[in-house]
Formats: C-alpha cells, sequence, structure tokens
C-alpha cells in the first residue's frame, strides 16, 4: 500500500515572490503537485519542477471557484496518491482562511500534513502603502476583521478601536462607512484603501469615512485591504517617492500628492528647536500639522489633546440650513472644525459640492482655506488678519440686506462676526455645526512629560485649550499642577487665547505677530535663539 505523500499548506504572503518565505520557496521548488488560490503570483509558479501538477482553485467574489468541500476531497486524494503535494494560499494559511477544514480532512484521512506561515496581507499591504498599524502617539494597537458579511461583526466595539483594518470589504464599502458612522465615528477619520497590495499595480487611494466613497468612485478596488484610523495620515511622511522594489507602483490618493520621508529619525543640532521639548494642547485630530511644523524645527513634540471635536447636541438647525442653501449669499467659515462639520453634513445629507454653487464662500485663516481646498472648495475671500474682527473688517463687499450662513461652534465661540454683520445690516443665520469638550482625562505620557520637567514649552491656540488644559491638569496632578508649569515658557497664538492665560495661568511668554501655527512657530524659534 502506498504511503501517504505529505500535504505542505503554504501562505504565499501579500503578493509579490519577494515575500514569500525562504521554507516556502523551498516547498514550491520541490513539489510534485501545486494546489492554489487566486491571488498568487505567477512567478512562483515558474519554481516549480518539471513534471510538476497545477491545478488552481482560486476563489474571486463573484466569480465560479471551487467549493471548499470540493478542494478538501482533492488534497486527500493527491496526498492519498504518496504524492508531496503543497497547497499555496494567499497571505497567512490561518488568517481568515479556511485552512483548519482542509488540515482536519486530511487528519481524517491520515494523511500528514504540515503548515507554514506567510506574510499576512493585513499586515503587509498598510507597511507597503507607508501606513504604520502602531505608533506611540496615534495608534498602541489595531483590529484585524474580515468584512465579507458586516452583519458578523461587532460595530460598537470595531468604531471604539484608534486603529481598523478590514480585508474583503470592497463590496460592503458603502454599509461599512454607514455602520462606523451609526456607532460613532467621526466624518473626518482618515481612510485608506490598498489595492493589490505587495504587487506591481499597488494603488493607493486616501480620503475620510465620508469622502471616501467619492474618492473612490467608478474605481475597482477589490482585492483590498482598508484601514480606519489617524496612522493613515502618517503615510506621507513615511511613503518614499519611488518604492524601492517596484518603481511601478501607482499611488492615487485624496491630495494627489506623494512626498518623501521629511523627518529624519533623530534631529539635526544645526536645527534651532533641536534641544527643545514642546508640549502642544490642541485638539488630538489637529496637533499633527502643528507638530510638522516644529519637528521640522528640530523640536521634540507631546501630545496633550485639550479638546474633543464632537456632533452638537442636534443637527436641525444644520440640516434646516443646509436645506435652505439657496436663499443664502455667503458661507461664512471661522474654522477647520466648521469646515470639515459642515462639509460631511452636507455629504451625509445625499447632496454633493454642487449644492454650494450659488454661495460665496468666506473663511479666516490660512488653515481653514486650505481645509476647505482639500474638500474641493476654493475660498472667494480670505482676510489679511486670521482673526474673525479682520473678516468683518475687511468684507469685499457691502453685506446689508444679505442672508449669511454661518456654521459654528456650538458654545464658547467668540460673538464678534456675528454683532458686527449684523451692525451693518446682514442677517446672520448660526447654526450648530459642532462641539467641543474636555477629553475625559489627560493623556499620561504628557502629564509624565510635565512632572519630570522634560517640557520646555506649552502652547495655546485657543481659549478653550487652556481652560481644558487647567482642567486636566489638576485632575492628573492634583492641586499644585501650577508648579509644574514654573519653568515651561508658555506660548499663545493670539490676544484672546492670550486673554485667558494671563486670566488662568497668570502670564504669557511667547505670542507671535501673525495669529497662525506657522506664526507661532516663528514666535518659538525667535524664543530659543533668544534664550
Amino acid at each position: 500500500m502506498t504511503e501517504p505523500g505529505t500535504v505542505y499548506i503554504v501562505g504565499a504572503g501579500p503578493g509579490a515572490i519577494d515575500y514569500v518565505t525562504v521554507r516556502g520557496r523551498d516547498l514550491v521548488q520541490r513539489a510534485e503537485c501545486l494546489v492554489y488560490d487566486a491571488l498568487v503570483d505567477e512567478a512562483l509558479l515558474d519554481l516549480l519542477p518539471r513534471g510538476c501538477d497545477r491545478i488552481d482553485v482560486g476563489k474571486r467574489g463573484g466569480q465560479p471557484s471551487t467549493a471548499q468541500a470540493d478542494i478538501n476531497q482533492l488534497l486527500v486524494k493527491l496526498a492519498l496518491e504518496g504524492r508531496q503535494v503543497v497547497r499555496l494560499k494567499s497571505g497567512d494559511p490561518f488568517i481568515f482562511g479556511r485552512t483548519a477544514t482542509e488540515v482536519q480532512a486530511l487528519h481524517e484521512a491520515g494523511c500528514p500534513v504540515e503548515v507554514v506561515p506567510g506574510v499576512s496581507s493585513a499586515l503587509a499591504a498598510p507597511l507597503l502603502a507607508g501606513i504604520p498599524l502602531t505608533d506611540p502617539v496615534w495608534s498602541h494597537g489595531f483590529g484585524v476583521f474580515t468584512a465579507h458579511d458586516p452583519d458578523l461583526l461587532d460595530w460598537p466595539t470595531l468604531a471604539r478601536l484608534r486603529t481598523l483594518v478590514l480585508l474583503m470589504g470592497s463590496r460592503h464599502l458603502e454599509e461599512i462607512v454607514h455602520r462606523l458612522r451609526q456607532n460613532g465615528c467621526r466624518g473626518d477619520m482618515p481612510v485608506a484603501i490598498i489595492r493589490w497590495g505587495g504587487h506591481p499595480q499597488q494603488q493607493v487611494w486616501e480620503g475620510t469615512l465620508l469622502t471616501i466613497r467619492q474618492v473612490t468612485r467608478g474605481e475597482t478596488l477589490s482585492p483590498c485591504v482598508i484601514v480606519f484610523g489617524e496612522v493613515v495620515r502618517l503615510r506621507r511622511y513615511l511613503t518614499v517617492t519611488e518604492p524601492i522594489q517596484n518603481s511601478k507602483f501607482k499611488t492615487q490618493n485624496l491630495e494627489a500628492t506623494k512626498l518623501s520621508l521629511t523627518h529624519p529619525p533623530t534631529h539635526s543640532p544645526t536645527r534651532p528647536l533641536s534641544s527643545k521639548t514642546i508640549l502642544i494642547t490642541r485638539a488630538a485630530e489637529q496637533s499633527s500639522a502643528f507638530a510638522d511644523l516644529l519637528t521640522d524645527q528640530g523640536a521634540t513634540v507631546v501630545d496633550l489633546p485639550a479638546l474633543e471635536m464632537r456632533p452638537p447636541s442636534s443637527w436641525a438647525e444644520l440640516d434646516g440650513a443646509i436645506a435652505a442653501l439657496p436663499t443664502f449669499t455667503w458661507l461664512i467659515l471661522s474654522s477647520a472644525n466648521a469646515v470639515n462639520f459642515f462639509v460631511d453634513r452636507l455629504l451625509e445629507q445625499g447632496k454633493d459640492l454642487r449644492a454650494l454653487s450659488s454661495l460665496k464662500i468666506a473663511v479666516v485663516g490660512r488653515k481653514t482655506a486650505a481645509v476647505l481646498r482639500r474638500r474641493g472648495l476654493v475660498p472667494d475671500f480670505i482676510p489679511p488678519d486670521f482673526v474673525a474682527d479682520s473678516l468683518v473688517d475687511h468684507f469685499p463687499e457691502a453685506v446689508a440686506g444679505q442672508r449669511l450662513l454661518f456654521p459654528r461652534v456650538e458654545s464658547g465661540g467668540r460673538e464678534v462676526l456675528v454683532q458686527e454683520f449684523t451692525v451693518a445690516g446682514a442677517e446672520v443665520v448660526e447654526v450648530a455645526a459642532y462641539e467641543s469638550g474636555c477629553p475625559e482625562a489627560a493623556d499620561p505620557n504628557a502629564l509624565a512629560a510635565l512632572k519630570n520637567s522634560k517640557v520646555d514649552v506649552i502652547t495655546f491656540a485657543s481659549s478653550k485649550t487652556v481652560v481644558h488644559t487647567a482642567q486636566l491638569l489638576e485632575q492628573g496632578l492634583g492641586a499644585g499642577w501650577r508648579e509644574v508649569l514654573k519653568g515651561v515658557a508658555i506660548a499663545s497664538i493670539g490676544p484672546k487665547t492670550s486673554d485667558s492665560c494671563h486670566e488662568i495661568l497668570g502670564r504669557v511668554d511667547i505670542e507671535p505677530a501673525e495669529y497662525t501655527l506657522d506664526g507661532l512657530t516663528e514666535a518659538i524659534v525667535t524664543w530659543a535663539s533668544a534664550s
């Protein structure tokens, strides 16, 4: 009686032959029969010895495929013939494959079997797209799930993950977006879709939870890995201009821009902030742009999220304004948050940017203008100074008799813009587009840096960040929290924020002439040079 042959179930990795393990390649080169899946690199087949039988049992969504029970029987039949069989599966055999049933069938038939690990596309595709799944600030871990059947997933749990990776989700993208939004994920949560990860034809699309469907409209996405979370933003710093192993990789993103690595891992001593540690107290989802400016100057940056951007208590006012857009002449947007929440809600209401065709748009500040452009819109007016007062003083036309739409923070915003436009004869319709609140607790890394006297400068970009930071420090450090700030320079972005710093912290050490993040960075550099 013929001794059964061994079946080697081998993970082929994410795609290209380069990512197959040495053990896997060796087994392929000695195989007497190869049973292989779809998505396996054709170059692997060139390694097969002469006379090796090749059997394609690949499964592709929406296409005829070999039933799993038939694959199990085939492997048993080949093994009982005494042949050395390589069962080549894409990715890793035990991650979202049906390897367990194949192993069980072989065991029941008395056939020896060995499972050889492979690199899962869930890990490799984000890496090859320049997206780290973990990061000391943005992601302390990640979850990987298959979205083949969305009804099987615990969406409230998934929505709480800082980083989420979904496989087999291309056909359910709209449902995935809906489920995450329904369970509290922000509309501006970054999203990346990586198609054919690890193959020469790799493509990457970037967007947000609400724009990704627009970005990929008309595109074929399968096979893909989808990454949700702030780590997607890191791609712009970690993507090389020409991938080392294959210069034909094709990359697309929302801004049609691909940047080289700009932040070396160590600080150059020639940069002005190379010896400084700076604590940023902006909203968690907004700190990266400021951090980039500071790290470009050599600083070590520590985040203390002091604002959480949330939906307003009710969407009724904003939804009513969106329904009545043709009745307005100007749309006034005074912050990046106003831009994102307004546009997200517009899209969520089933409209698109054409709904704004009859309006002119005025914004406060270059940052707000830049965010607006990223959302596909160009401002008609940006005042020369980056404060709301300047918008009123330099408005390009008389506003008497005009109806202005002003989506804004629900509570705590300044009233000067509304008051001045009203005095000038305009009808200003204020609607709550978002709310900003204080996080539940301070980041422990930030508290430790302050307690250990590691921080040189603490920055504030709004009055609310001053108020919330004081609350967080008192909660985390106790009644003596002001003592830890004695040796720390306090940097404020402008006069109104400085007023809050004086009132709550007792002083301001740095204030820029230009009330922008670039201006604040320049002021900190000047302070560091003089100190």
